[in-house]
């Protein structure tokens, strides 16, 4: 899952920064609103996480121009202040949830996959984990169904597989999967994504994923 991370907080925003992508996530890392506001209008996320301390433009502000905007990526909001009456303000702006700090890593780790889950359940329908076939994904620990058994995956290819099979019946361009699996600012090899494909129907099967030339990839029929 692809991440935007607002956090003008150097040492926080570096540890969130670290820790999300060591639980498999893709994280761009901005440290002001106007920031913000350009790369959500660029890249498709899965959650923002948005301070509301941010300098040029307030993560308050930040929240209602999003969803001004229609964007209906879930917001987890963390602030230095607890105040009842400001948590209930930015849950009616559009706020998904909303933790204080300081925060516990793993708390945050658990409350987005769980916003994620939520936002995906009432969007599209879909159950806790997609499917495909005999294939099933497991969201809130990575892990990876195949006929009933557990296959290991690297953060990289679980993140090519979930975007395919949340688009399963379309094709999906290598651009698309570069931008749902590296950062903005992660240097990306020329044949990287051929890499995590390959080793996805080496891991699963050959003809899980199927290479339309030229123009992408989508799932094969099982």
């Amino acid at each position: 899952m692809r991440l935007l991370l607002a956090e003008d907080d150097e040492a926080l925003g570096r540890a969130t920064c670290t820790f999300m992508m060591r639980d498999g996530h893709a994280v761009d890392w901005v440290t002001n609103g106007n920031q913000l506001l350009e790369l959500s209008g660029r890249f498709e996320y899965d959650c923002v996480l948005l301070d509301l301390g941010l300098p040029e433009l307030e993560g308050r502000d930040c929240l209602v121009n999003l969803r001004a905007r229609a964007n209906l990526t879930p917001v987890v909001v963390t602030t230095a202040q607890g105040f009842r009456e400001q948590r209930i303000q930015l849950l009616d702006l559009g706020a998904d949830d909303y933790l204080i700090k300081p925060y516990d890593l793993a708390e945050l780790a658990a409350r987005v996959k769980a916003v994620i889950r939520r936002s995906r359940h009432v969007e599209r329908g879909e159950d806790e984990g997609a499917s495909h076939g005999p294939l099933k994904l497991q969201p809130a620990s990575n892990s990876v169904l195949w006929h009933g058994a557990n296959v290991v995956l690297t953060a990289r290819e679980y993140r090519v597989l979930d975007t395919l099979v949340r688009r399963r019946g379309s094709t999906v361009t290598r651009q698309q999967l570069e931008a749902a699996v590296y950062g903005w600012n992660e240097s990306i090899g020329s044949n990287a994504i051929e890499v995590h494909i390959h080793s996805l129907r080496r891991k699963l099967a050959p003809g899980l994923i199927v290479t339309l030339r030229g123009i992408g990839y989508q799932l094969g029929t099982l």
